[in-house]
């Protein structure tokens, strides 16, 4: 079987958009549970708190798109200690889909971006 995840099968989308039957695993990868947001609305299937930026790195990134570039080399630098919640998440996007649930407003500039390059270029 092969390691390498198909790039379809690691999906982003933000919280506030409604659940979609390809959505697959839907995995919120945020700190803080989305503002306005039911637990039913967001249909979940994990929470994956541990995997979120630390609050400094959140904090300090802002979401300024001038700091992206180090936020990702940071949070990189947090998700390494976390190996077997990472590989578990790779081995369901090798068996299908995932999605990523986040609640940035930003759609080009959050962990979730991060995160799925993350998982799909780091082993």
């Amino acid at each position: 079987m092969s390691t390498k995840i198909p790039a379809s099968h690691i999906q982003i989308k933000r919280a506030y958009e409604p659940p979609a039957p390809d959505d697959g695993t839907r995995i919120l990868i945020d700190r803080l549970w989305p503002r306005g947001v039911k637990k039913e609305t967001l249909a979940l299937d994990q929470w994956t708190k541990e995997l979120a930026p630390s609050t400094e790195l959140r904090q300090w990134f802002g979401h300024d798109p001038a700091l992206w570039p180090e936020f990702r080399r940071r949070y990189a630098a947090e998700l390494r200690p976390h190996a077997d919640l990472l590989e578990s998440l790779r081995m369901l996007a090798r068996q299908g889909t995932i999605t990523l649930v986040y609640g940035a407003h930003d759609e080009a500039h959050n962990n979730a971006v991060a995160m799925r390059e993350f998982l799909l270029t780091t082993l």
